[in-house]
């Protein structure tokens, strides 16, 4: 059983249809709390791009969950439900409405085992507002007409999300006056210096402002989005005008499910407690995994580290099916990130192995402004055409 579909779970899925034994006795389903007519927006950074540009097939930033999800697990061995979690118990999830199984209205799924992949709640764009897809796509297109409009562009944080809404923006729209603030004194915090030096100079190149080691007093009723012009604060007493500012921080745990069941399986930040097996850290629960972004796994939060624990979720369940000794999760790899710096320029970068003092650095310049989307549709099994 599977709480939230990510980009990790269609790795659960193929690696469970590989064992023989489970691909006969089990049935992997899919729960996805949004209901946004089986489709999913496909990697942030992906759909980041068609919130600041309409010379996109907005539609396309949804993928379907079907076929793609299950496309090369045996047929019948996978259900996508679209309902949203209540409750957790040690055996079933309860649902907030009945849904079609095997026949039968239910709201109600009894699990075997069950792998948490709730991730982390980011603020929009980089998630969307509303439960369906044509809401989403209509907020894409609101949110990239309100760019358009705008002149003086200020984006609050420098992580990836920040780094490249910042440079589309800014190569889409040279015209603009862009800003990025950052509390750090480094953008990519996380990463090597190196990577901060490789944004900073793309940064000169464009034209995009840089402001560094200083909070944003973000008002709690938000900025103004009518266009209007206005301040925005910095703690350190400056301002910078605006008349659009996005918000690219914060990341927060989806974990409050398992408070009920397991609390004590949640850090004092919201994320869960796991073992190195990626069972939940309470041992009541050898039958509940958490993986991916939601999890305090000691790996950096990416999809290349989500998808290797996913692959190892699946062994562990078979491990458990046989009685044998389950493996551990090696959390040592350094972290990685494939970032855009505009329409085509991008770099893959890896912070230093261990041993080692030099990153891993690939410049590229073959982006497109749609991202290559067509070919996600296709490698997700639906083809570029289906279910628009």
């Amino acid at each position: 059983m599977i709480r939230k579909l990510t980009n990790y779970i269609q790795h659960v899925a193929l690696w469970i249809d590989d064992i023989p034994m489970l691909s006969m006795d089990f049935t992997a389903r899919v729960l996805e709390d949004k209901a946004r007519q089986m489709q999913v927006p496909w990697l942030v950074r992906r759909y980041l791009r068609f919130a600041v540009t309409t010379a996109v097939d907005t539609p396309k930033a949804f993928i379907p969950y079907l076929p793609g999800t299950f496309a090369k697990c045996e047929p019948g061995s996978g259900t996508v439900i679209q309902a949203k979690v209540t409750s957790l118990y040690n055996s079933a999830v309860q649902l907030d409405r009945k849904v079609s199984l095997n026949g039968q209205q239910v709201d109600n799924i009894p699990y075997k085992y069950l792998v948490i992949a709730t991730g982390t709640k980011l603020t929009p764009p980089s998630s969307l507002p509303g439960s369906g897809k044509l809401e989403g796509v209509d907020y894409l297109r609101k949110h990239a007409q309100q760019v358009v409009k705008s002149s003086a562009i200020v984006l609050i944080g420098g992580g990836a999300v920040g780094v490249q809404t910042a440079t589309d923006i800014k190569e889409l729209y040279p015209e603009k006056s862009v800003t990025l603030v950052h509390s750090r004194q480094n953008v990519m915090n996380k990463f090597n210096q190196e990577l901060h030096d490789i944004i900073k100079e793309r940064f000169n190149d464009l034209g995009i402002n840089l402001k560094l080691g200083s909070r944003v007093k973000v008002p709690a009723e938000g900025y103004p989005t009518d266009g209007s012009n206005f301040n925005v604060e910095l703690e350190d007493g400056s301002s910078i005008p605006a008349d659009f500012a996005i918000i690219c921080t914060g990341q927060i745990p989806q974990s409050s499910l398992l408070q009920s069941l397991s609390p004590e399986s949640i850090d004092k930040n919201g994320f869960i407690r796991t073992l190195k097996t990626l069972q939940i850290s309470n041992a009541k629960y050898p039958n509940i995994f958490a993986i991916g972004d939601v999890a305090d796994t000691g790996a950096h939060k990416a999809a290349r580290p989500g998808a290797k624990q996913a692959e190892l979720v699946a062994k562990n369940i078979q491990h458990l099916q046989n009685q044998e000794p389950l493996e551990d999760y090696d959390a040592t790899d350094p972290p990685a990130i494939h970032l855009t710096l505009g329409i085509t320029k991008n770099v893959v970068f890896g912070n230093p192995q261990p041993g080692s003092t030099n990153p891993m650095i690939k410049h590229r310049d073959d982006g497109s402004l749609d991202m290559n989307i067509d070919a996600v549709w296709t490698r997700r099994g639906g083809g570029p055409n289906s279910m628009l």
